[in-house]
């Protein structure tokens, strides 16, 4: 396991949040899987060492709705009215920037990835028609380098299409999808499902992605139902170099974590503000999106690789199982205005994740203005991590 983290994994075998209502074990260690990392979301405070909160109202490339903000409205941890600490995402009708909505969008991005594994998430979902589009997905962490679609994209689940509305089985259809390529138009393979029963029942919903070095596979439910066909599966061939469309070349590096909640666009096929009915007078105009954890597992294998600035949280009523990886991080070493590594390419971050500078061997933070910032060093296919206040 080529594991890079400059911390200490906690690896625990079941997580319940001191606060929570709902068991917080997903489909559990199962099937060699060890928990490496998650956030329950009890902590009353979305952590800003693992999740940016994204503010814009570009559309996400979807001609979507809403402005994403990072007002407390739109995004916050908090109790869900059931004793379970969830990441609360909240679309509201409101005159805003221009637009007609706003909504939440978070992402792990240089804070939080990982390469093969399981992940899953426990949703409450917000009723879509019509409208709405909620969605629990992932892309390539080399995002900022590369751009979209280089970055691959993975989509465990999305609800809100105009095929579930025009179907009347909204609240049952939903799909997973995956994107790739060099440009537009991308490379992509979907596949939608109808369950028998709705996906927006009031409940939480576990959506489970097992990824490795063969195939994506993504389920629904496993907790409850463990012997399963997955709703989506795409093979990954092995990295193809002299094929630039090949999945291989996407799929096979560390991605980070994307939670958000749309309001209309291409996906639902509305464009209109007045045809978005999901959001009314009897819901005060408002629809929220819960999710209560997201939990990452690893078997170990040497294809694999994850990368945290913090930790995940720990499990206070398991046994711990701690697992040093000192003789896999490279040492970053802060002297006088520079971050020294040499042999590696050194980034600096601001704390909303955003890359500020970059150089190799040595790079000058004398130049950045005071704040925390967020040191990466990579090199010879390991990379280290550390926090420094300028």
């Amino acid at each position: 396991m080529n594991t890079r983290l400059p911390i200490i994994i906690s690896l625990a075998a079941m997580a319940l949040g001191a606060n929570a209502a709902e068991p917080q074990t997903g489909s559990g260690e199962i099937d060699g899987y060890r928990l490496v990392w998650q956030d329950l979301f009890d902590s009353g405070e979305l952590k800003p060492e693992r999740w940016n909160i994204e503010v814009n109202g570009d559309g996400g490339g979807n001609n979507e709705l809403q402005y994403y903000t990072d007002r407390e409205e739109n995004v916050r941890v908090g109790d869900d009215g059931q004793g379970n600490g969830c990441l609360i995402l909240t679309a509201r009708r409101e005159n805003y920037q221009g637009k007609s909505f706003t909504s939440g969008r978070v992402t792990t991005k240089n804070l939080f990835a990982f390469k093969h594994g399981k992940i899953e998430a426990a949703i409450r979902f917000p009723y879509t028609p019509n409208g709405l589009w909620p969605a629990f997905w992932m892309m390539g962490n080399d995002f900022d380098q590369v751009g979209w679609p280089r970055s691959g994209e993975i989509d465990i689940v999305e609800m809100g299409h105009s095929n579930g509305f025009t179907n009347g089985v909204g609240d049952r259809f939903f799909n997973g999808a995956c994107h790739w390529g060099q440009g537009w138009p991308n490379a992509s393979y979907a596949k939608d499902a109808t369950k028998s029963y709705s996906l927006q029942d009031g409940e939480f919903h576990l959506f489970t992605l097992i990824w490795d070095e063969n195939k994506i596979s993504m389920y629904v439910d496993l907790d409850k139902m463990p012997v399963q066909t997955p709703y989506f599966q795409m093979d990954i061939p092995a990295d193809d170099p002299g094929n630039e469309w090949s999945a291989g070349n996407y799929f096979h590096k560390e991605n980070f974590i994307l939670f958000n909640l749309a309001v209309g666009g291409n996906f639902p096929g509305i464009h209109n503000p007045a045809d978005i009915t999901a959001l009314n007078d009897e819901n005060s105009q408002q629809a929220s999106m819960y999710v209560n954890y997201v939990r990452v597992y690893q078997k170990g294998n040497d294809d694999e690789s994850i990368f945290a600035v913090i930790p995940g949280d720990k499990d206070e009523t398991a046994s711990m199982a701690d697992a040093s990886v000192s003789n896999s991080r490279l040492e970053i070493r802060i002297s006088g205005k520079n971050a020294i590594a040499p042999g590696c390419n050194i980034t600096a971050y601001d704390i909303a994740g955003h890359i500020v500078a970059s150089a190799p061997d040595s790079l000058d933070l004398g130049k950045l203005s005071a704040g925390m910032y967020i040191i990466h060093a990579t090199g010879n296919g390991r990379t280290s991590v550390i926090k420094t206040t300028i």
